[in-house]
């Protein structure tokens, strides 16, 4: 028991990131389907490579996605639309005439002298004559102008509810308001003056639509007859040939075996072997896992010791497993609408173009466990993931971003358009709606700056457009630094200057290196006096003081810089270059006085010497170079090509020999370019002339 207790203390930090590996694991298996997956792999239009393919069970030849929508789409534009008639209406309507009538009646007669046994029987004759007219235009009907039947001819056809009877007729067997009102019109004319004045009036308040569009009865007919559409096209017969070797399939043999594809996975997912698929899948998803495992452990143990950055890249393969399983268990949303690409544009902001690469390859792969047609699936995903990654060198701006959502439109069609010519042999049987999706994967693509910004804080990592917000010489802190310190605010762009050349002539993150040598010093903020860079007197304080007080001032702007940089919730990264960028040097000059004053003093180095750490990186250790030699180079008597090359050889060295960069994956052949940029660079500054031989 206490040696497994011992064994987890000793190595609980690679319990812990298998513990990582393996959960990630049971959560894509968790989210793969529960179904077995065809073992034969083939193509339209290609040769069938297998043994003869014999129907080991009676299924049904399953229609294609296209000719659904097609059938859906015929039976929308067959259907006839179904209009309620109203007899309410109607009767409503016939009421008022009647009122409409008195009134016209008594407007019309208020001047006239008429009998009034005549008058009594023109009057009921008009009635009537006017509820004719009213009942014939109402038993006709007077139907709504829908957009569902505007434009169409008089011949086409609605279909008319009334007392839960339907009754199909063409658009020419009813009225419109307008046609009713000419009908009217037309009625009255042969009637008297009279007669035409009060009809007229009395009508045309009484006309109402009285066939108007059934929304209801339309949807739920239009479901009805959707459901209705067969999703087979036949019965394929256990012991059926299928395919022989050799045979090229046909789109008709394609479909009937993409349907036994189907019927077999759905049936295979359903069995008793559902554990056996399990432990299948369990097994390949472990493989690739593992082998970012161990790509990771081989090429960049930086990341496989950093339990964030494990977490980060198993978090993003995990998150897109999950959103390609939504994807197509949501109807009528594609695959491809999902923007794969993004993945290798966030991990490539963190970390270098292998690691996206190879993240990304092992995210497809699992994914093409699941999709349709995975030999597609991979092989477009493939291309278009290298060549959008191969595209961003840094994301450093906005337009970077469009300019990559561009890319990944245009190679996903062209790629699909080139497989489907390799299938077909034409653009005929190519699916245009794929060119759709592929543009809304690219706009979804642009949601990768939002994401980058929100990983920066979830995870704390920095990204190249944070560098360049933090470098911006308007950035308060350095604003600060410029006015409480403007010598070392000079000194810091000089030194950024020398080393972001030095890292670019080695390798390394020019970015990273400029923000981090313009923060190095932002501790000299505090007693700036104390620094030579910052005294423009003859006054020096450290004059009143004695060595070893002079050496903890300057020891302590390490200090003070880390607790500003926190203070200022500066990145991590930047603040490991102010830890670093003395290592463990002591301040020379003060050391000296001491030793002077105290000859017989053995223990004396420690009190003169910077806490470090050293350091770990290239970009760090370079800092430490460039910083030591711009400041010296500030008091060199004379500047010519030998004395600046004597400066910049012994600074190196000497911190070659006290083992500086014991930590920092940094060459012989890095540092020996790194002098050579330095002298060059500083013979700039100086304005030396090189001289040429007699």
């Amino acid at each position: 028991m206490n040696r497994v207790i011992s064994f987890i203390r000793d190595q609980h930090s690679f319990i812990l990131k298998v513990l990582f590996f393996c959960l990630s694991v049971g959560l894509i298996v968790f989210i793969f389907p529960r179904e077995g997956k065809f073992k034969y792999e083939f193509q339209k239009g290609k040769p069938w490579q297998h043994v003869d393919l014999i129907a080991p069970f009676d299924f049904p030849i399953y229609k294609s996605e296209e000719e659904i929508k097609s059938e859906r789409k015929v039976v929308k534009r067959q259907m006839k639309p179904y209009f309620f008639k109203s007899g309410r209406i109607e009767s409503e309507e016939l009421e008022r005439f009647s009122i409409e009538f008195e009134k016209a009646w008594s407007n019309a007669i208020v001047n006239l002298e008429l009998d009034e046994n005549k008058a009594l029987k023109r009057k009921s004759e008009y009635f009537s004559k006017g509820k004719a007219l009213l009942e014939s235009i109402y038993k006709q009907g007077i139907i709504e102008i829908h957009t569902s039947i505007e434009g169409e001819d008089q011949d086409f056809e609605v279909a008319v509810v009334q007392d839960n009877v339907e009754v199909v007729k063409a658009l020419s067997s009813f009225y419109t308001l307008k046609s009713a009102f000419q009908f009217i019109n037309t009625s009255i004319e042969k009637t008297d003056e009279l007669g035409q004045r009060v009809l007229g009036n009395s009508l045309e308040n009484c006309l109402k639509r009285n066939v108007s569009y059934d929304e209801e009865t339309n949807e739920f007919v239009l479901k009805q007859e959707l459901e209705n559409i067969s999703p087979t096209l036949g019965m394929i017969q256990k012991g059926e040939r299928v395919a022989s070797k050799g045979d090229v399939l046909t789109e008709e043999q394609y479909k009937i075996i993409d349907s036994l594809r189907t019927e077999f996975e759905s049936q295979l997912g359903e069995s008793s072997n559902l554990t056996l698929i399990l432990l299948g899948q369990a097994v390949l998803v472990a493989l690739l896992i593992l082998s970012l495992g161990l790509f990771l452990y081989s090429f960049r143990k930086e990341i496989i010791n950093s339990d964030t950055k494990i977490v980060f890249l198993l978090f993003l393969i995990v998150l897109f497993v999950f959103g390609a399983k939504m994807f197509l268990s949501i109807e009528n949303i594609n695959l491809y609408l999902l923007p794969f690409c993004v993945l290798p544009i966030v991990v490539r902001t963190f970390f270098d173009i292998r690691v996206a690469l190879f993240t990304f390859l092992v995210t497809i792969l699992i994914i093409g466990f699941i999709a349709p047609n995975p030999y597609e699936f991979i092989i477009i995903q493939m291309i278009t993931g290298m060549l959008t990654l191969l595209g961003i060198v840094n994301l450093r701006n906005r337009s970077q971003l469009f300019i990559s959502s561009l890319v990944v439109f245009s190679v996903y069609s062209v790629v699909y358009l080139s497989i489907g010519l390799i299938q077909e042999g034409s653009f005929q049987a190519t699916n245009w709606e794929f060119l759709g999706w592929f543009f809304g994967s690219a706009m979804l693509t642009l949601f990768a700056y939002p994401l980058i910004y929100m990983f920066e804080k979830i995870f704390g990592f920095v990204s190249d457009v944070t560098l360049m917000e933090l470098a911006d010489t308007n950035n308060n802190l350095l604003r600060q630094l410029n006015m409480k310190a403007p010598g070392t605010f000079q000194h810091s762009l000089q030194v950024s200057n020398l080393a972001e050349e030095a890292i670019r002539a080695i390798g390394g993150n020019t970015l990273l290196m400029r923000t981090g040598a313009l923060y190095h010093d932002i501790g000299k903020m505090n007693m700036p006096n104390y620094f030579i860079e910052n005294q423009n007197s003859d006054y020096n304080p450290h004059g009143e003081l004695a060595p070893e007080e002079s050496a903890a001032i300057i020891i302590e702007h390490v200090i003070n810089g880390i607790e500003l940089a926190k203070k200022n919730k500066l990145p991590d990264v930047i603040i490991d270059f102010i830890r670093t960028h003395h290592g463990t040097t002591t301040t020379r000059f003060f050391y000296k006085q001491y030793i002077e004053d105290h000859p017989d003093e053995t223990d004396a180095a420690k009190l003169f010497r910077y806490p470090g750490p050293l350091p770990y990186s290239k970009e760090t250790a370079v800092l430490m170079m460039a910083d030591s030699v711009e400041a010296a180079s500030r008091s060199l008597p004379r500047y010519d090509g030998e004395s600046i090359e004597k400066l910049v050889n012994n600074i190196i060295d000497s911190q070659v020999t006290e083992l500086q960069f014991a930590n920092a994956d940094i060459t012989f052949r890095d540092i020996r370019e790194i002098k050579k940029m330095f002298k060059r660079k500083l013979m700039s500054i100086y304005h030396v002339r090189v001289e040429y031989p007699d």
